[in-house]
């Protein structure tokens, strides 16, 4: 017996519409409802329209088993775990999206249930793309379970770096932090790739100081090692070449290591001191190499070498070797070396900078000419056209040229001795501080301060017979914090 009620219109108790007819169209609910399917009831009819009911609620962070018609949010920050696929049945589906970008660092596996397939093959998958998300649907036993989606676009709103630390000056959208000596650069907001998250750094260690000669003169100290990147700005060839890459920004609090320059030396046939490292996060720029003393043929290795000096009309001194330890892009350049001497003509190799090597003595024993410094190298990070890094100049002796420049860059100049007819050395130039000039019968030039710059040498017969002071180094930082 079959039973037919007809109506157009049914209201509850308060006279709203909860089923309506108009036309073709019947309507369940009113506006605000709720429609709810009652507990162990199922329907039929209604179907998928190709999208799944998202689990905002439980976002995953271990190993689970997928419902049809559900996505995910995996968090694989704490480690990788599995997607376990459940039984397929035509028109299945399964989402599932990398909840916190770490799918490159910890992959989700997506697993089939029992002997069926993911794509025509009963195997596992990876997802191993940053931001990656996937849409899966049962096709059949064939084929099994289908990608119909994957986007390896992470769509994110921009964000940008925000940091304290140094002396903090701002050019357009970028921040540029200056430390000249010790301190922290302290991250609160990472930012990300849409807006910034990219560190541009200058990191030049502490520069070595120059030699003293025994009876004669002696070499200059090698330039603090210079290592910088260039992302955020435009480095000119040939500076580009020398840029490394620019370090990804994390919320941490990194200490900032300046490193001092060697300390002058005041006694007859001493070698210099070397400088002191320099460090900001994983960028260490090693100190610059002690210039050698009239009896130490060889000058020190570092960031740049020292300069050589030589024990006698057949000895020759070898420059100390740059960019030691090694790192790419180069941080510097070797010492230069000594020849023989003859008669009372002494000028021994100049300290090695950060874009040339120090220059030898040369070409002759009796006509030797001065071991200049090598030169800084330009780097503009913080909108200044400086020069960084210059190596130390050597000295003269009695009756030889004039004592040699520091690098440009703040290298120090050599000394002569009052009876010399040449002039001291200039101190290298175009710095944040310039090199100091070496002073005939006294003092040697020291390097700039915050330059790197190598210290110049002395020798044996002045009064005071200090030898040049290496530069202290500098950590330049730079991002961009707005758009």
């Amino acid at each position: 017996m079959t039973s037919t009620i007809k109506v157009n219109t049914i209201q509850n108790t308060c006279g709203a519409d909860i089923i309506k007819e108009s036309g073709n169209t019947i309507t369940i609910g009113a506006s605000g409802d709720t429609v709810t399917l009652g507990s162990g009831a199922s329907q039929t009819g209604f179907g998928r329209t190709g999208t799944v009911d998202w689990q905002t609620s439980s976002i995953k962070t271990s190993t689970f088993t997928a419902a049809n018609g559900e996505g995910y949010f995996a968090n694989t920050s704490g480690g990788a775990f599995t997607m376990n696929l459940p039984a397929g049945s035509a028109g299945n589906i399964v989402s599932v999206v990398d909840y916190t970008n770490s799918f490159q660092t910890h992959a989700l596996t997506i697993a089939p249930n029992g002997s069926e397939k993911i794509g025509g093959t009963n195997s596992s998958t990876t997802l191993t793309t940053e931001g990656q998300s996937v849409t899966f649907v049962y096709v059949d036993d064939t084929e099994g379970w289908k990608n119909v989606q994957d986007s390896t676009s992470n769509v994110i709103g921009a964000a940008y770096i925000a940091a304290t630390g140094g002396t903090i000056t701002t050019s357009g959208n970028f921040k540029i932090h200056t430390f000249t000596g010790p301190g922290t650069f302290a991250v609160s907001s990472a930012g990300n790739s849409a807006g910034s998250n990219s560190l541009d750094y200058l990191v030049v260690a502490g520069g070595g100081s120059g030699g003293i000669g025994n009876t004669a003169s002696s070499a200059g100290g090698g330039a603090g090692g210079l290592r910088f990147s260039a992302n955020t700005w435009c480095a000119p060839a040939p500076v580009s070449p020398r840029a490394g890459t620019a370090l990804t920004a994390t919320v941490a609090s990194f200490p900032i290591t300046v490193g001092a320059g060697g300390a002058a030396v005041s006694s007859n046939g001493v070698k210099g001191n070397n400088g002191n490292n320099s460090i900001f996060s994983t960028i260490t720029s090693t100190a610059g190499g002690a210039g050698a003393g009239h009896d130490d043929e060889d000058g020190n290795p570092g960031g740049s070498g020292g300069g050589a000096a030589s024990t006698g009309p057949s000895a020759i001194g070898t420059g100390g070797s740059g960019n030691t330890p090694p790192v790419s892009p180069s941080q510097g350049n070797d010492g230069g070396n000594s020849g023989p001497h003859g008669g009372n003509n002494y000028v021994k190799g100049g300290g090695g900078g950060a874009a040339t090597a120090g220059a030898p003595q040369g070409p002759s024993p009796l006509s030797p000419t001065g071991g200049v410094g090598g030169a800084g190298l330009q780097v503009n990070i913080d909108n200044n056209d400086y020069y960084w890094a210059g190596g130390g100049g050597a000295g003269a002796w009695v009756d030889g040229p004039p004592a040699a420049s520091g690098g440009i860059g703040g290298g120090g100049g050599g000394t002569t001795p009052n009876c010399n007819p040449g002039n001291a050395g200039s101190g290298g130039g175009s710095a944040i501080n310039a090199g100091g000039a070496g002073t005939k019968g006294g003092v040697a030039g020291s390097g700039g301060a915050n330059t790197g710059g190598g210290g110049g040498a002395n020798n044996a017969n002045n009064s005071p017979k200090n030898s040049g002071a290496g530069g202290s180094g500098v950590v330049i930082i730079r991002y961009k914090f707005q758009n």
